[in-house]
């Protein structure tokens, strides 16, 4: 197999694009294409591998096992392009120049409000996210696909520098008419009774949920497992249940007072912030700029955003 001779960037850059979006459809819109235009690419660049990338599934398409090899190695080669494009902007300076960040969801709440002060102070310095889960932003990482993440626990599974940038708290939550909405310091066997409503298997705001009951020696009536934090915060507004949730994927909530913080003892349980890179990365000049920045603006900012919620539950015990 000798495809490199014939391979050409634009074909990888295609592909990636298609393979994000299973759609050569979608991946002709973003590419300002026309869909026969994506589809001669790609079949130029299956013709030079000598294996389908893609397989038909019904009106859709998935990747097939050389298609999935092939999306890992043409990110790396994309993401090195990237880098090489990046050092020689670097040379004009820490004002110029590109990055892809990579958030976990609850980070999307916060994050582009950093971003927008970010922005207006250096304007030079464009900044892409991508929102994922823990596992697919590891993977990005080490594809050199994104350049930093901004997680909730250090990555231990990778070879990556991960340095805390703001604390993070998690609070039970439960509707704006919950009988318990105005009681003080009260125990979590309170709450035996309660439903709670927890994220699926394998998340973080599930993992910390489960160290507190156990912390407690609690055992809840019933719990319910949910997709995202969106719906635990509609549920719970609903009068499903009670969650133990992020303080910073409460912003709007709190101030319509359309849910209640409840004021269990042991709460808020805190956590950590972290941004992270793998420790092969040389971070260019802009790189280091944001990364400075948010170790830097992150704690004052959510600070500033969501500290009295808490403060206000520190007067009431006092």
């Amino acid at each position: 197999m000798n495809f490199i001779r014939t391979l050409t960037l634009r074909q990888l850059q295609i592909f990636v694009v298609a393979a994000r979006h299973l759609s050569y459809a979608r991946a002709a819109e973003e590419l300002h294409l026309t869909p026969p235009a994506v589809s001669m690419q790609l079949k130029q660049l299956e013709d030079n591998v000598g294996l389908p990338l893609f397989e038909r599934l019904g009106r859709g398409v998935a990747l097939t096992d050389a298609g999935d090899l092939l999306m890992h190695h043409a990110l790396r080669v994309l993401g090195e392009i990237k880098d090489a494009e990046a050092n020689l902007q670097g040379l004009l300076g820490a004002e110029v120049g590109q990055l892809s960040v990579g958030l976990v969801s609850t980070a999307k709440y916060f994050m582009p409000k950093l971003l927008a002060r970010f922005s207006q102070e250096h304007p030079g310095i464009e900044v892409q996210f991508t929102v994922g889960n823990r596992e697919a932003l590891l993977q990005k990482l080490q594809d050199n696909a994104i350049d930093l993440a901004v997680m909730g626990r250090i990555p231990l599974e990778i070879d990556a520098h991960a340095e805390p940038m703001a604390s993070h708290p998690y609070v039970l939550i439960g509707p704006a008419d919950h009988p318990l909405r105005a009681a003080q310091r009260f125990d979590l066997h309170e709450l035996r009774h309660e439903t709670f409503l927890l994220r699926e298997e394998g998340s973080g705001s599930r993992r910390v949920a489960e160290e507190m009951f156990k912390n407690h020696l609690f055992t809840p009536a019933r719990t319910i497992s949910m997709g995202s934090n969106e719906t635990i915060k509609q549920a719970v507004m609903a009068g499903m249940g009670i969650a133990l949730i992020s303080l910073h994927t409460l912003p709007l909530e709190l101030k319509t007072g359309e849910i209640s913080l409840l004021d269990v003892v042991g709460t808020p349980v805190e956590r950590t912030w972290y941004v992270v890179h793998m420790n092969s990365k040389r971070l260019l000049p802009a790189g280091q700029r944001f990364r400075q920045y948010l170790l830097e603006q992150a704690a004052p900012g959510l600070e500033q955003e969501f500290g009295r919620y808490l403060a206000t539950r520190a007067a009431s015990a006092t």
